[in-house]
């Protein structure tokens, strides 16, 4: 009788260890699914906040205008708005950006991966990292009062406020995304593909080159849209090296309005809610949702069409 009193109480203690380890994981469950569904609830609130102000703007303001007109005077008394205008500018800092941050991040991701010791490796990554760890208001007064000087010695005609300058400072900026990201890639690739080409009599720089980065290109895309990306939706840089006039940009040595810069300006001055000039910040802020949205589709589109199994 002692011992079946002693299972039973047991089986009743095992039975609540159970019921409370069931109620603790389906609570860990509701949590994390909260989580997970709030994530995607904001973003459709951002999306569809985007919409309706997009939309109030194009009521007032023709499509036609707004794609083909080459003048932006959003707070002028007979105000245009060419959004190819602020787009030229985006365009020309990020493509400065983009030539800046693509070789140096790829050569230092080669480097990073086939060349430096593991020890080198552990502490020289991080260390690069910590360039994306900088305010961007630094980098942009870092633009404006050293990197802008410099080149003034070199181009005396130069503008205080000009694109070359911000684009370089950028490019810095998205350094560490392009190398980081890459080197990851490169790093993954087997190591039996380096150990193949060694034994066929081919170099450390031959292997790296021809075969590694080869290999690993799908990853290096997505860490180069990924740079774009980020350049395209960068804000201070921009907005404090890169001036704030509004004109077609066609130049690196012109001052130029990219988009983040016209959301800042109309953002922190006195426009009243509601208004047109209000509501060009949505619309803007959508034609710079669509442009990383199209850019994340192509990345995804190519590592999917690219990307090697090994």
């Amino acid at each position: 009788m002692a011992v079946n009193a002693e299972r039973s109480a047991n089986s009743e203690l095992w039975q609540r260890d159970s019921r409370a380890r069931h109620f603790r994981e389906r609570a860990i469950k509701i949590v994390l699914a909260a989580c997970a569904y709030a994530s995607v609830l904001t973003t459709f609130g951002i999306v569809f906040v985007l919409i309706f102000e997009t939309i109030n703007f194009f009521r007032e303001v023709s499509i036609l205008d707004f794609l083909t007109s080459t003048k932006w005077t959003a707070s002028f008394a007979n105000p245009s708005f060419g959004i190819i205008v602020l787009a030229s500018g985006t365009i020309l800092t990020t493509l400065i950006a983009i030539a800046v941050a693509l070789p140096v991040g790829l050569l230092a991701a080669i480097y990073l991966s086939e060349y430096a010791s593991p020890r080198l490796r552990r502490w020289l990554k991080p260390a690069l990292e910590i360039l994306a760890g900088v305010p961007t208001i630094v980098y942009g007064y870092f633009a404006l009062t050293f990197v802008t000087p410099l080149l003034q010695n070199a181009i005396p005609s130069l503008p205080i406020f000009n694109v070359l300058s911000a684009g370089l400072v950028m490019g810095v900026m998205i350094i560490p995304t392009i190398a980081s990201v890459s080197e990851d890639a490169i790093y993954a690739v087997p190591r039996s593909l380096r150990e193949g080409a060694y034994a066929l009599g081919a170099t450390r720089r031959e292997t790296a080159t021809r075969i590694v980065v080869p290999a690993a290109l799908s990853g290096i895309v997505a860490a180069t849209i990924l740079g774009i990306s980020r350049a395209v939706g960068e804000t201070m840089i921009v907005a404090v090296a890169a001036g704030n006039l509004a004109q077609l940009c066609l130049s690196p040595s012109q001052s130029c309005q990219t988009m983040t810069a016209f959301i800042v300006q109309v953002a922190s001055g006195d426009t009243p809610t509601g208004s047109l000039t209000y509501s060009t910040i949505f619309a803007v802020g959508s034609t710079l949702f669509l442009m990383t949205l199209v850019l994340n589709i192509v990345s995804y589109m190519f590592v999917r069409r690219f990307r090697e199994t090994y």
